[in-house]
């Protein structure tokens, strides 16, 4: 399963991107180093809420607006790793959770059957 910090990083570099904005220039503003920016934007490093503000303020971007793009990406990632292990998903919640204002549930519910004939591999 792909990791939420290569998720994360990869929306961040998307976005900076999109507004040809270079490292070094996001990097001042966020008054972080350009290597560990980029290290964040590949998903080799894992960044603290203080630091993914600081970046998303560098771009003029909501931190919500960053976690809702992950979450949605990451909600498809998970359905389609389900699919490949033979797991049909439910339902997708990332959505319906911010449309409701409800608690999101698991991303993928697992039938009991399926969960010792897995536990016994």
């Amino acid at each position: 399963m792909i990791a939420m910090r290569t998720v994360l990083g990869g929306e961040l570099r998307r976005r900076r991107v999109a507004q040809s904005r270079t490292l070094r220039q996001v990097a001042t503003e966020a008054q972080v180093s350009v290597g560990y920016l980029s290290e964040v934007e590949r998903g080799h490093k894992e960044a603290s809420s203080e630091l993914l503000a600081s970046i998303c303020r560098a771009l003029s971007l909501p931190l919500s607006a960053l976690f809702t793009s992950v979450a949605q990406e990451y909600s498809a990632i998970e359905a389609e790793f389900a699919r490949a292990q033979g797991v049909t998903p439910l339902r997708s919640t990332a959505s319906h959770s911010l449309a409701t204002n409800q608690a999101p549930v698991s991303e993928v519910e697992v039938a009991p059957a399926q969960v010792s004939s897995r536990s016994a591999a």
